[in-house]
């Protein structure tokens, strides 16, 4: 495509190279203009820091020598140094870019800025508190909707001269696959532990279709006699095929190539319909792919007759088989996806982060990190830029009445900023 043009928008700095006064070839000083050639060159800027500083000043009363003065305004943190985008910039550096606060200590340190890592822990400990009323709201929002998405990491936790592998949670909802209006976003958890408990409690008076990985953990949710009701369980067709995909790029598998050149085709039957409403989706499931997962559930069942239980393909065709009231569940009711890639894609940035802070410090800093990812991932979800919005929110949350504090959730601020920006301009 060639190389494209830098941004019209950024500053330009026009240095000009000084031009020969005489013709290198005659000496004749009659020179003319005949244009001129510009070559851009992207530049940075290091960042700078600034201290501001808030007077409020004393006036006394010629009359009744009474004092007055300006109340003081509300900071992010209480009795802290740090101003919004100093604190956004070291939640973004530590969760989205995963910049661990040790080595952001070592940054500032070389920029003549003494921040101690303990200090940067506390800070991001206080914002944690200041934005938990926004956590609070997300979870609502999450645990409104008729379908989520749910899965789970490991996070290596620090303990008594080793580390423990702890879990964080993810429950996304998403209702554009089938043309839902509400807006993307995902609730964090973090537990100490795997145990199927854990779900349990965070979907407490949640009903509605879960969609997940056959981790036994969630089959309580779906138990008969739950209340409010039993949850829906719907598989992960992108699970299933992972498996055969594995055998057959490795091994080369002549079964096992069929089996995903099958699941390949169903997903590009699915595809055709990603984001039409329910309705359409159900029809064309009911006409189109419902024949195509009946024959593709009869063939793997011929060909596991056909094979040994310890087969490699017959174990990954069981993952299907044993499960298939939820993985055709699909078929049934057009708001279900076909994969749980949602709760995947959500989890990707901690995936990432593991190799970069190692472990978390604590069970309290394994809470800090699950309220941080869901504010942070819920901001990408929205295309809105996590940095901006955390430097606006922290500036403002303390001046905003309970009522309106939704205005700040990312969506709705997104929706602000366009309005506003039209009139400026």
């Amino acid at each position: 495509r060639g190389r494209q043009p830098l941004r019209a928008d950024l500053p330009r700095e026009r240095v000009v190279i000084p031009a020969p006064t005489q013709c290198p070839c005659c000496g004749s000083d009659r020179l003319s203009k005949l244009g001129e050639s510009v070559t851009e060159t992207l530049e940075v800027i290091p960042r700078q820091f600034k201290v501001i500083q808030t007077v409020r000043e004393k006036f006394t009363c010629r009359d009744c020598e009474r004092i007055t003065q300006p109340p003081a305004p509300f900071h992010p943190i209480a009795r802290g140094r740090a101003g919004p985008w100093l604190l956004s910039t070291i939640l973004c550096d530590k969760f989205l870019q995963h910049l661990p606060l040790n080595r952001q200590s070592d940054a500032f340190a070389r920029e003549g800025i003494d921040l101690d890592t303990s200090t940067l822990a506390d800070w991001v400990g206080a914002c944690t508190a200041t934005l938990a009323p926004l956590t609070t709201l997300i979870r609502a929002h999450v645990l409104a909707a008729q379908r989520l998405h749910a899965d789970d990491t490991t996070v290596p936790v620090l303990a008594k001269g080793r580390t423990v592998t702890g879990r964080l949670w993810n429950y996304v909802r998403d209702d554009h696959p089938f043309g839902g209006t509400a807006p993307p976003a995902v609730w964090f958890r973090y537990s100490r532990d795997r145990k199927g408990e854990h779900p349990t409690d965070h979907l407490t008076g949640w009903t509605g279709i879960l969609q997940s990985d056959a981790y036994a953990g969630y089959n309580t949710l779906a138990k008969p006699g739950r209340q409010p009701a039993p949850v829906v369980s719907a598989g992960c067709w992108a699970h299933g095929r992972r498996g055969l995909f594995k055998i057959a790029e490795k091994d080369k598998a002549p079964l096992a190539i069929e089996a995903v050149g099958r699941i390949d085709t169903i997903f590009e039957a699915e595809r055709t319909i990603n984001g039409t409403p329910p309705e359409h989706r159900l029809a064309v499931r009911q006409t189109d792919i419902a024949p195509l997962v009946d024959d593709l559930f009869d063939w793997m069942r011929e060909c596991c007759r056909r094979m040994s239980t310890k087969n490699p393909v017959a174990q990954a065709m069981n993952y299907f088989l044993r499960r298939a009231d939820t993985f055709t569940r699909f078929l049934t009711d057009g708001r279900i996806c076909l994969t749980n890639n949602a709760a995947e894609r959500a989890l990707r940035g901690i995936a990432l982060g593991r190799k970069a802070w190692l472990f978390a410090g604590s069970d309290r800093g394994g809470e800090r990190a699950a309220a941080m990812y869901s504010l942070i991932v819920t901001a990408r979800l929205n295309d809105v830029d996590p940095q901006a919005w955390l430097a606006d929110v922290l500036a403002r949350i303390n001046d905003i009445p309970n009522p309106r504090l939704h205005e700040l959730l990312p969506w709705h601020w997104k929706a602000h900023q366009q309005v506003h920006n039209t009139i400026a301009a």
